[in-house]
């Protein structure tokens, strides 16, 4: 498509410049650099240095300028604690770990550089974030979906309340950590590292830290425009406190921290349903065509959208956490952390618009004793709708006439009011004994927990303009049902324009109830109430002993780590009072109507969904199989045998380590019998499971060349434990009565009429094995270059498989009657479920640096530049078709990400702009009825921007002022049609826009004091 392909050209000449512009930069930093001080990364500069990486939160206060003094400047290093403050401990963790990895660090206490976690390490190379209800909440690190990720605090394990392993970063408040790093190659140290990376959140050492400090933070912020809802606001605001002490000669610390957030959001959002080509149609084959969807007769087989949806959505997002550290380190003998952390997230979401089908084949069965409003042939059993397009334009979109303005005639909106609610609650603790047994032995022993709980509500109501007596079934299908006729424009790469002809926000007119086509939707509305629960224990023992030679030390440890997880989601439908009889809203309930001017739709019927329920609905639970096979328990217990040898050998540094993985799972699920029609289901419970070792060596190597130039190389086998739902026992059987149709089935005959879908608990995890190389150039504490390259050799991949499955125990089907007598009933059937693949790999390129324009002359200290570009590409296609023009591919791989941020800060002033851009991927997203599935979304790119000011000296030293504005472009979030090399396209192959959908820029203004 046009707008693709414009894009595409806009971000090649944005690389271009960024090559060019790193390319030009950093020759004369290595000029600038043959009179500076000793470069961080050299030996020189490391004398006197720890061997071993900082500890989680040990970020030293960074000394920015080292250059030689010029004339007239004094020899002293400036100490900063801005922008260039985080920059340079950021680059600092990088250089020192002997792993590869990427970090981000606070500029001060409580700022990190963005507004939350994911948006700064969605930043990082070979990083990117997927946008939730327009935040960034999920990452993907190096082109693999977050199921491959693991997310540690302070090294630990964390529960998460998805659906799956990946941890929602919205949980932690950014003003509450010191510092991230992403571990790109495992360190055999610590248990649980993922098969594409590690998330590590770290919070603040305070007897590290070393002295007192505390520091307040309040910002207010609003989203732009009015409100789209005018019960959920568009302003909000967020305060944070921390506070960080020693006490007794050095020998205690404490850090407390606090973080309030209530925080507005919402979208306005439009989504087609399907593109069709309509025109003349003969529906009952009498050689008549009864249906003409489209005129003029020019534009028969033109694409036209068969459905569509505008909404707006509000959300109220509060969050309050609180962090609590205690040190106590008597002597160098004994040295004791405890560290606590808990969250409480609450969000209400209130939905509200309109949503039709535009289907010249929309229809209803006719009602009893009535006839239908429009001539039917003779022995026509539903009444057409009549809905046509008419006086269309379809002009040629790649190839391809594409309806795009007209009228859409006879189409029944039903007007929706929505409210979900969601409430988070995450606690978890850790302590931490280091025991010196002499001066170079140490053991250490660590605890923790971690629970993360959720419970949602999802509810959805429908009504419609008319008010008929009773209400829309499959016996009655036309009742309420109000017909109008709607002008519209349409965009590949915009909102589309309505015109509609009726008032849907008159409050006398528009009523309560179901009024979709071929009768109806079997329900006025729904109610849902999803629930997660997981709990993680952990041990780790560890005893490290340092020794003299090519090898610095030994590093022997286990670690017991037990969790369990609980999903089950409450489904229920809501039918209206009086047997389902449509019904005005009492004026008590009503709210103000939505703004959804931005799809020129007017005002519509507005109420609170959550107020009606007692009043006007029945609330009747729904127990089919959809439901049972939502509800599941896993259980795990894992031990991992680690050992590692650290390397000091002259110019060469690392380590060479391996894991002994022994892993017990076990899923508690249910055989959901529902094959007898009209009949409950009768649940019987199911246990299964199965136990596995995986043996994974490491190899990370340094090799310094002077200079501050330096190569890595790291090899390493890695795996990551299946999705939780995967690993789900239930199982849901079908069974064939006809299986004997169409063949002739003698006595004696075996037939297999039974078949199956469920999850698989005897799931193997993902493995991979992996190999990586670098090269870094450390010029000075903020500016580096680094280029690097990954390859990941996936070794088995899970995906949806047909299996066997012995049905014995199963009862069965009073339909079994109709296979002939004498046949034999095998009790092996098929049964379709997550299975152990074959693998592919993953591949790719990471470039990025950071460059400080002080580095060339002192008249440009503080104006400086960050990026990073990520190329990778993948060959894995999880699917059991052979057929390459269905290949599939992987959630969460885009096939370049690039991240740029210009910066300028000094005597106090500082501003920041950053773009971050990802290509297209498939990403998971909550579908219909509270379920996860995957759709491809499209580019995304993304501008943020800062400034501020802090005061230097005086009695309000200290005191800073920042604005920001973040989606500073209001850029969209777009999905197309179809999965893969699915859904309908031009004749060039160009997709069809699915989603389109706008957040609007979020201004925050706000103050922050440290002491």
């Amino acid at each position: 498509m046009a707008f693709r392909r414009q894009r595409m050209r806009r971000f090649n000449a944005t690389v271009a410049v960024f090559l060019t512009g790193t390319a030009l930069a950093f020759p004369f930093a290595a000029a600038a650099q043959e009179a500076a001080a000793p470069v961080p990364g050299s030996p020189e500069s490391q004398q006197g240095q720890a061997a071993t990486p900082n500890a989680p939160g040990d970020v030293p206060q960074t000394r920015v300028d080292q250059r030689e003094p010029g004339p007239g400047e004094t020899s002293e290093d400036i100490v900063v604690t801005g922008i260039r403050r985080g920059i340079a401990d950021s680059i600092s963790l990088k250089r020192d770990n002997t792993s590869i990895v990427e970090a981000v660090s606070a500029e001060d206490i409580g700022k990190l550089p963005d507004v939350s976690i994911a948006e700064s390490i969605a930043r990082l190379p070979g990083l990117a974030a997927q946008r939730v209800n327009g935040r960034a909440q999920v990452i993907s690190i190096r082109g693999l979906s977050p199921d491959f990720t693991t997310t540690l605090l302070n090294g630990r394990q964390q529960a998460s309340s998805g659906d799956n392993r990946a941890v929602e970063f919205d949980q932690y408040p950014s003003e509450l950590l010191s510092s991230v790093v992403i571990y790109k190659t495992p360190d055999a140290q610590i248990s649980g590292m993922g098969l594409s990376g590690t998330a590590d959140l770290r919070t603040v050492r305070p007897l590290t830290f070393g002295k007192q400090a505390f520091a307040v933070n309040v910002r207010g912020e609003k989203t732009e425009g009015g409100r789209l809802n005018d019960d959920i606001r568009n302003w909000g605001y967020r305060l944070s406190a921390s506070y960080i002490d020693q006490f007794a000669d050095g020998k205690i610390g404490i850090a407390l921290g606090y973080a309030r957030l209530d925080s507005p959001s919402g979208n306005r959002h439009y989504k087609a349903y399907g593109y069709e080509a309509f025109g003349n149609q003969d529906t009952n084959g009498d050689g008549i065509n009864d249906i003409n969807g489209v005129t003029p007769d020019s534009a028969d087989g033109a694409l036209a959208v068969n459905g569509q949806e505008i909404f707006v959505t509000s959300r109220s997002n509060q969050r309050d956490a609180f962090v609590g550290i205690f040190e106590f380190q008597p002597s160098d003998v004994v040295h004791t952390t405890i560290d606590a952390y808990y969250s409480k997230f609450k969000q209400n979401e209130v939905t509200r618009g309109a949503e039709w089908f535009s289907n010249p084949f929309n229809g209803a069965p006719i009602p009893a004793g009535y006839g239908c409003r429009l001539p039917v042939s003779a022995g026509a059993t539903s009444c057409p709708d009549g809905t046509a397009f008419t006086g269309v334009t379809a002009p040629d979109i790649g190839g391809t006439k594409v309806i795009t303005a007209g009228t859409q005639a006879n189409v029944v909106p039903i007007i929706r009011n929505d409210n979900n609610k969601r409430e988070d609650e995450l606690f978890s603790i850790g302590m931490n004994n280091e025991f010196k047994l002499d001066d170079r032995t140490r053991f250490t022993a660590d605890l923790s927990y971690s629970m993360n709980k959720r419970h949602e509500q999802i509810l959805e109501t429908y009504a419609g303009y008319g008010l008929g007596t009773g209400g829309v079934t499959p016996a009655n299908g036309t009742i309420g049902r109000t017909f109008d006729n709607i002008a519209f424009e349409q965009s590949q790469d915009d909102f589309p324009t309505y015109g509609e002809g009726l008032n849907y926000a008159d409050a006398s007119r528009v009523s309560l109830g179901d009024r979709a086509p071929w009768g109806g939707w079997g329900h006025d509305g729904a109610i849902r109430f999803p629930d997660v629960q997981e709990k993680v224990y952990a041990m780790d023992l560890r005893l490290n002993h340092e020794v003299e030679g090519f090898f610095s030390g030994f590093d022997v440890g286990v670690n017991w780590t037990h969790r369990s997880k609980e999903k089950t989601v409450s489904d229920n439908d809501l039918f209206l009072k009086n047997g389902r009889q449509q019904v005005l809203v009492d004026p008590q309930f009503l709210e103000q109507s939505p703004n959804l001017g931005f799809a020129g739709f007017g005002p519509t019927l507005a109420f609170n969904p959550s107020k009606l329920l007692g009043t006007y609905y029945d609330i009747a639970p729904i127990r089919d199989a959809n439901y049972y096979d939502k509800s599941w328990s896993i259980l795990e217990d894992v031990f991992t045998w680690h050992a590692k040898a650290n390397i000091d050998w002259g110019h060469l540094t690392g380590n060479v380590g391996v894991q002994v993985v022994n892993q017990s799972q076990r899923s508690e699920g249910i055989v959901i019998n529902g094959l007898e029609p009209g009949q409950p289901i009768v649940p019987q419970r199911i246990r299964d499971g199965d136990d596995y070792t995986d043996v994974l060596p490491s190899l990370n190597l340094i090799y310094d060349l002077g200079g501050g130039h330096r190569l890595r190389f790291a090899a390493s086998k890695t795996m990551a434990r299946p999705r939780m739902d995967d690993m789900r026992a239930n199982v849901a059987p079908g069974f064939n009565s006809l299986v004997c149709s169409g063949q002739t089935c003698a006595p004696g005959t075996v037939v297999n009429p039974w078949s199956a879908s469920g999850g698989n608990p005897k799931l193997k995890p993902w493995r991979a094995n992996s190999l990586d190389a670098a090269y870094e150039w450390y010029i000075n504490p903020t500016t580096y270059l680094s280029i690097a390259g990954f390859y990941k050799d996936v070794k088995t991949y899970i995906y949806q498989q047909s299996g066997t499955f012995d049905f014995s125990g199963i009862p069965l089907p009073t339909t079994a009657s109709a296979i002939p007598g004498g046949v034999i009933i095998s009790n092996i059937g098929q049964i379709t479920l997550p299975a152990n693949g074959k693998g592919g790999n993953v591949k790719g390129l990471e470039f990025s640096g950071a460059f400080n324009f002080g580095t060339l002359t002192r008249f440009l200290d503080g104006l400086g530049v960050q990026g990073s570009l990520s190329l990778t590409e993948s060959n894995l296609n999880p699917t059991s078709n052979p057929d390459p023009t269905q290949a599939v591919r992987i959630p969460g791989l885009s096939g370049t990400v690039y991240n740029l941020t210009g910066y300028y800060e000094r005597g106090g002033f500082q501003a920041r702009i950053s773009q971050r851009y990802r290509s297209g991927f498939k990403g998971e997203v909550t579908q219909l009825f509270a379920t996860r599935g995957v759709t491809e979304i499209l580019a995304d790119k993304q501008v943020d921007a800062q400034i501020g000011y802090t005061l230097q000296g005086g009695a309000l030293e200290g005191l800073g002022l920042l604005f920001q504005v973040n989606n500073l472009t209001n850029s969209p979030y777009r999905t197309r049609i179809g999965l893969d090399g699915g859904g309908t396209k031009t004749a060039d192959g160009d997709a069809l826009i699915e989603t389109y959908e706008k957040y609007g820029r979020q201004f925050l203004l706000g103050l922050n004091y440290r002491f």
